[in-house]
């Protein structure tokens, strides 16, 4: 059996060539001991010829002000106790971001730096969260600015004119004054589940429901706000289903809305009876006769922040319509509706399945 230590495939350099991010070594006397390769792509030097060289010479890394990794860390100087340089951004040759950090290596708390191991780590990744934070906070600012701007003009309006206004038109702006609060609280909702499913943290409370009751609640709310037809068929012997009633609405409502606002004609919820696992479940399936959903578009629908059509919305609707059904342990799939128009299919389980 070949010893690990002389293994070609098991050596030092090796073993950082695998790595994902980059890694950079020097010795005691400062001097660099290994660059992996991707560590030398980064820095736009030859791995061999790095080694051998001043660590501070071959990491080439400076922050918008102009100034060097090595030169403000100083990796083998400070206080004895210290052991690492925290992740900091600091920009490659090429003006690219990369995050670096450092482990300092000491036989002891009271002996000098015997070691340091930087890494280096694509700031792409970071980037990418950054710009998910900003379209999130534009999204944010977009939804809420047009509720906000009704709730504002129509309560100045009453302010300013109420004795001059009749109680239709009184009773007709706070009515819209009132949906338009209905809309701000449940984006804020929204906002925090997405939050919550995000992080791990989302919290159901389910038990024993009737789908039939609280889905002829949603399709009679909001037909009362749409001239499109909203049609309900409720199949016979249905099973209670095991669900969080807030958030079971908060899914079929939005799939309904979405029908309505995305799609075209009827919109039809239909009820059946269904498995789910191996326990019995309740199939809720949406149908509009729209143009569909293209079958390259299915996987994105429910990505955060996708978009269809020129309607507008927040782009947050179907994430959330799909991390509320898997959260309970139901299932959900986009199809074709027989005659054209997009089907939207959701199944939920009439026992208690979160943990699978």
């Amino acid at each position: 059996m070949a010893d690990p230590a002389r293994d070609p495939e098991h050596s030092a350099q090796a073993l950082a060539d695998a790595l994902p991010d980059g890694v950079v070594v020097a010795d005691p006397d400062r001097v660099v001991t290994l660059v992996s390769q991707v560590a030398a792509q980064m820095l736009g030097v030859a791995a061999d010829d790095a080694v051998g060289r001043e660590l501070g010479d071959v990491l080439a890394l400076q922050d918008q002000e102009g100034q060097h990794w090595y030169r403000l860390n100083r990796p083998y100087e400070g206080l004895a106790t210290r052991t690492a340089v925290p992740e900091q951004s600091w920009l490659l040759p090429d003006g690219e971001e990369v995050l670096v950090a450092a482990r300092l290596h000491r036989a002891a708390l009271d002996r000098p730096v015997s070691r340091v191991v930087v890494t280096l780590r694509s700031g792409r990744g970071r980037a990418r969260l950054d710009r998910e934070r900003s379209d999130l906070v534009a999204t944010v600012a977009h939804e809420l600015r047009s509720p906000l701007t009704g709730v504002k003009g129509f309560v100045q309006a009453l302010l300013n004119r109420w004795d001059k206004l009749n109680d239709e038109q009184k009773i007709l702006m706070l009515h819209t004054v009132h949906a338009d609060s209905d809309r701000l609280s449940r984006l804020i909702a929204e906002l925090l589940d997405v939050a919550r499913i995000d992080t791990g943290r989302l919290q159901l409370y389910p038990r024993p429901s009737d789908a039939a009751v609280l889905v002829r609640r949603i399709v009679d709310s909001v037909a009362a706000g749409t001239a499109r037809p909203i049609e309900l068929d409720v199949g016979p012997d249905l099973p209670e289903v095991h669900v969080d009633p807030d958030k079971f609405t908060q899914v079929v409502t939005n799939l309904v809305e979405n029908g309505v606002r995305h799609g075209e004609g009827t919109v039809r919820v239909t009820l059946r009876p269904t498995t789910v696992g191996d326990g019995p479940g309740v199939q809720v399936t949406v149908d509009d006769e729209g143009e569909g959903i293209p079958v390259e578009l299915r996987r994105r629908v429910f990505t955060k922040f996708w978009k269809g059509g020129v309607r507008g919305g927040s782009g947050l609707g179907l994430y959330l319509v799909h991390g509320l059904v898997r959260a309970h342990g139901g299932n959900i799939v986009i199809e074709d509706r027989p005659g054209g128009g997009a089907r939207i299919v959701t199944s939920w389980p009439g026992e208690d399945r979160r943990a699978e």
